[in-house]
């Protein structure tokens, strides 16, 4: 049985996350809200990452730093080495029950083979589609062979949990997963998130007049997160006259370019807190342009704010937005209801507060405590059932 405690009923989760503190994207997020539920829980739980000296936010746990490097081009993110004999040795001082895995990259394969060395069972958490990225860097042939790794990764999980059903799908259909697969939604704060954050006077100190539809972005501004498509119907929008601004919330390695691209649009940078839930609420069509979602943690952040979206179709996404109801799926930025349906909320200001106060009512299925019950429930699965096969 080597040195895993299969025998101890309590779970102990070693959880391996990128980047845990020092990046405020969707998956680092859920990983943090994650901790916090278990650590309420009294489950205990020790994070291994990567560390940096700036933190995005105050993360909860108990952070193991892992030896890391900047990743080549995108210097914000880091990538772990691998498993110095320090971290293995606080693994092992740790009797972890469980271990999660957030990613297949080199930490994540290193804790993998760590955790069948020591039979203790893993999980593994599916966040990013990194074989999309490929195509916005010129290297699309790379995605098929990345395809395959992640299938050889994956497949030796004892369960993979997806934040959307359509993600599963997908995997399923590329075999990536097998039928190890489970659900692990995104909830949301709908008291943080909310319609009365909306701040009239705020806008207008901004330059937005009240007449003005303000079509709104949220996230990391990168390439694999359709900026062009955005700035595209931006422009579209603007040639039919109707008054639209363009406020982009969010910072990265593309800001140059997006401003000498949308002249005139509101740049935030990187809003938290009270800052950001009025931004979303003080909104009046939100618009994600991105095809490389899992989940779509902001389109559901625009949803509690009560705002109507536009949406590309992508997984995740797809599960979020019923079609007409709370806002527009479109399957492509060449289907003329890209900008068509954009234009329609424009000028139907009741369209747009009908679709919103819909996005308000579904916001209200997406529960972090049920949520996080749920994969803790699985966790258990998980740790009886290896139990009786070792």
């Amino acid at each position: 049985m080597g040195r895993g405690v299969l025998m101890e009923s309590q779970l102990r989760i070693a959880l391996f996350g990128g980047n845990y503190n020092f990046q405020a994207d969707g998956a680092n997020k859920a990983l943090n809200r994650l901790v916090g539920y278990l650590e309420r829980e009294n489950i205990e739980v020790l994070v291994f990452s990567p560390t940096n000296e700036k933190h995005a936010f105050d993360a909860p746990g108990t952070v193991v730093s892992i030896p890391s490097m900047p990743i080549p081009f995108r210097s914000e993110y880091r990538i772990g080495t691998g498993l110095s004999r320090r971290v293995k040795q606080k693994l092992l001082d740790f009797k972890p029950t469980l271990i999660h895995l957030s990613a297949p990259d080199i930490i994540g394969h290193s804790a993998l083979k760590f955790a069948e060395r020591e039979n203790i069972p893993a999980v593994a958490s599916f966040h990013t589609r990194f074989d999309t990225y490929f195509e916005y860097y010129n290297v699309g042939w790379l995605a098929p062979w990345c395809r395959r790794q992640m299938a050889k990764y994956y497949k030796r999980c004892q369960h993979v949990y997806v934040p959307s059903p359509s993600v599963g799908d997908v995997l399923q259909s590329q075999e990536i997963v097998g039928e190890n697969i489970r659900t692990w939604s995104r909830g949301i704060d709908r008291n943080f998130f909310n319609p009365d954050k909306r701040d009239m006077a705020w806008r207008r100190n901004l330059g937005i007049d009240d007449a003005d539809i303000v079509l709104t972005f949220v996230g990391r501004l990168v390439k694999e997160k359709g900026l062009n498509e955005y700035a595209d119907l931006v422009d579209s929008l603007r040639q039919r006259g109707l008054p639209v601004k363009a406020m982009i919330v969010g910072d990265g390695p593309e800001r140059g370019r997006i401003e000498g691209t949308l002249p005139g649009a509101i740049l935030t940078g990187h809003l938290t807190g009270p800052d950001l839930s009025r931004a979303y609420a003080s909104s009046d069509i939100f618009i994600n342009p991105s095809l490389t979602e899992t989940f779509g943690n902001v389109t559901l952040e625009a949803m509690a704010s009560g705002v109507p979206s536009v949406c590309l179709r992508a997984t995740g996404t797809s599960d979020l937005i019923q079609n007409g109801e709370n806002g527009w799926l479109i399957d492509s930025p060449d289907d003329p209801d890209w900008t068509e349906k954009t234009a329609e909320l424009c000028t139907d200001k009741q369209l747009r507060r009908q679709m919103g106060r819909r996005a308000r009512e579904i916001s209200a299925d997406y529960n972090w405590d049920r949520i996080m019950q749920n994969l803790v429930g699985n966790y258990r699965q998980v740790l009886t059932r290896y139990r009786q096969t070792v």
